[in-house]
């Protein structure tokens, strides 16, 4: 469905490096990493917003510079900032927008906006920031995309919308033709609906991988110090001393062994993104 390869693009001061990935039709992927890891820059840039210095994209076997009228109808999403007109009505935005989609399905985009709660006849310019996106994410499902690109919507949801938000991009997969990048500093959701992470801080790549990968790839380890610091340093990616003990996030295979009286636990989506984000900044 997705292919990233060696991306590399300049804005300002930053700078996206090397990224690649792939996402494969039928899977949800989290993308994650803290603020101004470049997240929202990578997905508008699968968008064809922005191009890429190196590099390309594929959507569903099509390059985003090269097929930009067959890429477009492939791509639904749901942006922090506002791309359509405040000044039109909600019905106003999807009819004259949905006009550049093939698939825009009028009857779909109504009924959604029913279940969401929305006034279709009311500006947008009217609505709250929940609101919107709710509109944003009725309109992308109403032209029936291949992907969803999703950048921080749940962030603005009530904890009702978040379940039925994520039934629908679960649902939204199951025939295998579709598939989801969710970026999300709520990473709990991501423990919960994600097959794939990709995790990019200060515009690299950390690791992209199905969640079996990482799982196998990670441990969090709690205990007395002194019995963590017996560990093989290299394998200690953080840690953080606590009143009465320490914790660290680890590099595991089949051959580490941990001593006696350390906890080992499979870690949280959370806890690899705070204790990498931590041992990078000591680097």
């Amino acid at each position: 469905m997705l292919n990233v390869s060696n991306i590399n693009k300049h804005l300002g001061s930053f700078r996206l490096r090397d990224i690649s990935f792939d996402l494969p039709a039928g899977y949800i992927m989290g993308l994650i990493g803290p603020n101004g890891a470049g997240k929202s820059t990578l997905l508008q840039m699968i968008m064809g917003l922005y191009e890429p210095e190196s590099g390309n994209i594929l959507v569903a076997g099509n390059d985003v510079t090269e097929k930009e009228h067959e890429v477009k109808n492939d791509i639904g999403y749901v942006l922090s900032e506002d791309l359509f007109l405040e000044s039109l009505s909600l019905i106003e935005n999807a009819n004259m927008y949905g006009k550049y989609y093939e698939r825009y399905d009028k009857e779909k985009f109504l009924s959604y906006c029913e279940r969401f709660g929305l006034s279709v006849n009311q500006k947008l310019g009217k609505h709250s920031k929940g609101e919107k996106l709710k509109f944003q994410f009725a309109f992308a499902l109403s032209h029936d995309p291949k992907l969803l690109l999703l950048d921080e919507p749940t962030a603005s949801f009530d904890p009702e919308f978040r379940k039925d938000f994520l039934k629908i991009i679960t649902e939204f997969v199951q025939d295998e033709k579709h598939s989801v990048i969710l970026a999300t500093h709520l990473t709990k959701e991501l423990d919960r609906v994600a097959d794939y992470i990709t995790f990019i801080n200060h515009g690299e790549l950390v690791f992209s991988s199905d969640r079996e990968q990482m799982e196998s790839t990670y441990r969090m380890v709690s205990g007395e110090d002194y019995k963590i610091n017996l560990l093989p340093k290299e394998r200690i990616i953080y840690k953080e001393k606590g009143k009465y003990g320490s914790k660290a996030l680890v590099k595991h295979n089949k051959l580490t062994q941990y001593g006696d009286g350390l906890d080992v636990q499979l870690p949280s989506i959370e806890d690899i993104m705070y204790y990498v984000v931590k041992g990078e900044k000591e680097c």
